[in-house]
């Protein structure tokens, strides 16, 4: 279950695939936060599909808080994901992520990955420097734009897109920085429309990520994501075929939104 970690951690929205690398900048750099506060805190369940049949496989928390870096106010964004007990009988998975992103610029100042994958670990602490535009870890100091994302500031500062100005298949650009290596990325808007869960029926904007192909994702634009049509922008699903059946992740619990959860229409 690889996989459960791979999309709910990275791909919690669909923004970190690498299309190609590259340099540049950023078409909408300088966003700054409407949609989140310190105390958040969003729960989402990851169900494997398998001819037509649903699995519960395991849950990632997002927590946000606020604390001070060399004396600048930053968000503090801790995601852990984990595989539920039955699973970890076949594929143990205890991950956890890390992002410390500037208030006043929604750019990154460190980023900590700590996995553990059915026995594979990794860890991986990256600074960026805003000065030099470096990002410096254990392998070295790299070259960055002016506007760079870690894989879970990219989640945030995507949330924070004015999505009333974007037209149906309008894309929306951006760099990720990941293992070492500079990306650019992608999303295409598809307009909005009400998605039913468990959790209850959401006015929704749509969107695709261009995915390229891989060991688990199929290429092109087949993942599917929504999140909700109101200020806060928490993702509600993710939907995306694999190698072998598909995966699906649901919010299934939130605290401490910005706003009112007003997309909610029915429970």
């Amino acid at each position: 279950m690889k996989v459960f970690v791979t999309i709910c951690i990275l791909l919690l929205v669909g923004l970190s695939f690498p299309l190609r690398a590259g340099e540049g900048g950023d078409g909408f750099c300088g966003i700054h936060n409407t949609s989140f506060q310190a105390g958040e805190m969003v729960t989402f369940k990851v169900y494997y599909t398998l001819a037509g049949a649903y699995f519960a496989a395991g849950e990632a928390v997002f927590n946000t808080g606020l604390e001070r870096i060399s004396g600048r106010p930053v968000y503090h964004v801790v995601g852990e994901g984990k595989t539920y007990s039955f699973y970890d009988k076949f594929f143990k998975v205890r991950d956890r992520y890390e992002t410390y992103i500037d208030t006043a610029t929604m750019q990154p100042l460190k980023f900590i990955r700590n996995m553990n994958e059915g026995g594979y670990k990794k860890y991986e602490n990256v600074t960026f420097n805003k000065t030099t535009n470096a990002a410096i870890t254990t392998d070295g100091v790299f070259k960055v734009p002016d506007c760079v994302q870690d894989v879970v500031s990219s989640v945030y500062y995507a949330r924070n897109v004015d999505f009333s100005n974007l037209k149906a298949k309008d894309t929306i650009p951006f760099s990720l920085f990941l293992d070492n290596t500079l990306y650019r990325i992608y999303i295409r808007y598809l307009g909005k429309e009400s998605i039913k869960t468990k959790y209850g029926k959401f006015r929704a904007i749509k969107f695709k990520p261009l995915l390229i192909k891989g060991t688990i994702f199929e290429g092109g634009e087949k993942m599917t994501v929504w999140v909700s049509d109101d200020g806060n922008h928490i993702p509600l699903r993710i939907e995306s075929p694999i190698s072998v059946g598909s995966v699906k992740i649901d919010m299934i619990s939130y605290r401490n939104l910005r706003y009112p959860l007003s997309s909610l229409i029915d429970l």
